[in-house]
């Protein structure tokens, strides 16, 4: 059985727990506590000389980097598919993710506002203020981009989840943790309901985790 090294508040984690929910993929759940530095240790750093978090072993096979891994789980466990079947499709999912991915959560992510804690004296007050500034920006453009499709359904793309999804419920997670103030992006808050609804999200969300305590 696979082994997935993550941690319950991790949104990469989260989003990778979520694509191996939905691809019905069973798996060992080890905690790997950033809130005591486990991350940056040997043990860790053995299997991730990153040290970052999640980490999914396959065998002898160590996989890092949450794109990577989800991308690794479409290829290996195609159905069912957080891909769609067309091109157009296909970019259009992946630009939603990468919208997430790329643009919003490394500007939240746990080093990034420990260096704004710890090395240029922010307050907490300054760091969620950080927070909520680059995830509205981000979500303002998401939802724009949401709205603008008629032909969606209950999630990003069309009726069923993607990667876009994988991606967003765990952003949605973070921004209600900081604070974001959600009333102007109904479009977001309608695909994380229906997401919410699917077991799949249910059985990843943090809250519902054996560290979670």
């Amino acid at each position: 059985m696979m082994k997935l090294y993550n941690f319950f508040r991790s949104g990469t984690s989260h989003r990778l727990r979520i694509a191996l929910n939905l691809k019905g993929l069973d798996y060992d759940y080890v905690a790997v506590d950033l809130r005591r530095d486990e991350h940056l240790g040997e043990a860790f750093r053995a299997l991730n000389p990153q040290g970052l978090v999640p980490a999914l072993v396959d065998g002898e096979q160590v996989l890092i980097q949450s794109p990577a891994i989800v991308e690794w789980l479409e290829e290996r466990h195609p159905a069912p598919p957080l891909l769609p079947a067309d091109a157009a499709g296909r970019a259009r999912v992946r630009a939603l993710a990468a919208l997430i991915g790329c643009d919003i959560h490394p500007l939240n992510n746990r080093r990034v506002l420990e260096y704004l804690r710890h090395t240029l004296g922010h307050d907490e007050a300054a760091v969620a203020a950080w927070c909520r500034t680059w995830i509205a920006a981000g979500f303002a453009a998401l939802e724009a981009l949401l709205a603008a499709d008629p032909a969606r359904g209950d999630f990003c793309h069309g009726g069923s989840p993607t990667l876009a999804d994988v991606y967003l419920v765990p952003q949605v997670e973070s921004a209600r943790r900081f604070g974001v103030d959600l009333a102007p992006y109904p479009n977001i808050v309608a695909v994380d309901a229906a997401c919410a609804a699917l077991p799949a999200f249910a059985r990843a969300a943090p809250a519902v985790q054996p560290d979670a305590a």
